[in-house]
């Protein structure tokens, strides 16, 4: 496949855009050959530019996949003989993961990115521990898979902030990891080795970003972490760092028995957590942890259909965002993949346990830009995604130095009909029925048109092919 999906552009005229300040009309938005942003013009004409065909908004950034995952999506909802849970769901995984080739994975990644696309997302963070063959042997070329991530984000058009993950042990303590892990274990100089050929490959196309994700405090010591921390700062300056931390309750009594303190505890007084950091799932925080972690800078990764299918439990929203905690959304496990359900699960979590309506709402309290739900949780999910990838942060809104990351909705849609600015915004995250994104830009490129991905036949072709592969494995 052509290794750039999707078609260059050089701007696009918006009749009405989502800017940083608020909506605008008239707007003319150019961008470079990287695909980044170079203008924002106000009160503009089309003159040569395409027109949109709809209100735009930011392009959302997913900022935690797992991409082999969507081809197993639906395959763990059988009950079984015993309570299911978290850790059953898992060993499902493992059994799951033992199949996979290199490209089959990138099969399933295309397939999932081109997905993502189409519901309204420009970029993702994997997070990515598929590392080695089926017995465990790293690859000839040890970044194998991953450069299978960077193809498959290729032959979709879509960012991508690159996450090799250090998975070492099974449980805290430094644990020797079990024979369904072999495929993720990586010693530092390993891991360290796949960030440094990713920094290499990435080249200069705007939306491209490798960091670093420690894959829990129970998959590595205090010691691999410091030494993976600094070797990261070595090879990429100032790049995100993701973890998962306290996702389940068995985690969090295990932490405790291993250290006396809770995960998220553990964490904010061991290492340097600030803006760079995503904690990804933070799901069970004391109010002193969630006070602590909001007031970091760090970026809360919340992905609220993963956690419900998977019984995590809820993110205490309300309190994190009253002490001014920042957040942004992702697929994960991708049982799910659509942005605006994301946001809606989100706010209806809430609102089961509260027993009220518009719960993550701005006011005195919240600081999510004002009375509108969607718009509110649309713009600080966009905010926070930026961060947790590396990208230019701009308040939820459009801005140059970006890549250029654009959904225009599909005004047409009758859930949107007569909706505008942010109840357009409601709209689409309570009431679109998946089908409300019309075209998507990502960095500068036209990768969806009227609601279909400019590759799709082949990315569904070469998905096919694989499934049926797996299928002939078993």
């Amino acid at each position: 496949m052509n290794p750039m999906g999707g078609e260059a552009m050089n701007g696009l005229f918006c009749d009405r855009v989502l800017l940083p300040e608020g909506w605008a009309a008239d707007v003319a938005l150019r961008f470079d050959g990287r695909g980044a942003l170079t203008a924002v013009e106000r009160d503009a004409e089309a003159g040569d530019l395409p027109r949109a065909s709809g209100p735009v908004i930011p392009g959302m950034p997913n900022l935690h996949s797992h991409a082999f995952q969507r081809a197993m999506a639906g395959l763990a909802e059988r009950a079984g003989p015993s309570e299911d849970s978290f850790w059953t769901w898992r060993e499902a995984m493992y059994g799951f993961v033992r199949r996979l080739t290199p490209e089959a994975a990138e099969a399933i990644a295309a397939l999932l990115y081109m997905e993502m696309a189409k519901q309204g997302y420009t970029a993702v963070a994997e997070f990515h521990y598929l590392h080695h063959d089926r017995d465990g042997r790293p690859y000839a070329d040890r970044a194998e898979m991953s450069r299978r991530i960077l193809a498959a984000a290729d032959t979709a058009g879509i960012g991508l902030t690159h996450l090799p993950v250090l998975y070492a042990h099974s449980g805290f303590g430094g644990k020797p990891p079990s024979d369904g892990q072999k495929r993720f274990i990586n010693d530092v100089d390993g891991l360290l080795s796949i960030v440094a050929a990713m920094r290499d490959a990435m080249g200069e196309k705007a939306g491209r970003r490798v960091g670093l994700a420690l894959h829990s405090l129970r998959a590595v010591t205090p010691e691999e972490m410091r030494d993976a921390l600094a070797g990261l700062e070595s090879i990429a300056p100032g790049a995100p760092i993701h973890i998962h931390i306290a996702e389940q309750t068995a985690e969090v009594d295990d932490c405790v028995a291993w250290s006396g303190k809770r995960p998220v505890e553990w964490l904010l007084d061991n290492a340097p957590v600030g803006p760079r950091w995503c904690l990804v799932h933070a799901t069970h925080l004391t109010p002193d942890e969630t006070d602590r972690l909001a007031t970091s800078g760090a970026i809360a990764g919340l992905c609220p259909t993963t956690e419900a299918n998977l019984g995590d439990g809820l993110f205490p929203a309300g309190p994190f965002l009253a002490k001014g905690g920042r957040f942004g959304v992702g697929s994960d496990s991708h049982i799910s993949v659509s942005a605006a359900e994301e946001l809606r699960v989100l706010e209806y979590g809430q609102r089961l346990v509260q027993r009220r309506r518009n719960v993550l709402r701005a006011d005195d309290s919240f600081s999510l830009g004002g009375p509108s739900i969607g718009g509110g949780l649309y713009r600080a999910a966009v905010a926070g995604g930026a961060q947790a990838l590396g990208q230019p942060v701009a308040g939820g809104g459009i801005r140059v130095g970006q890549p250029a990351d654009l959904v225009v909705l599909d005004a047409d849609n009758p859930k949107l009909l007569s909706r505008d600015d942010d109840s357009l915004l409601d709209a689409y995250v309570f009431a679109s029925d998946g089908h409300a994104v019309r075209d998507v830009v990502a960095a500068g490129r036209t990768v969806v048109r009227n609601g279909r991905h400019v590759r799709e036949d082949a990315i569904v072709a070469a998905y096919r092919r694989a499934i049926t592969g797996l299928r002939q494995d078993t």
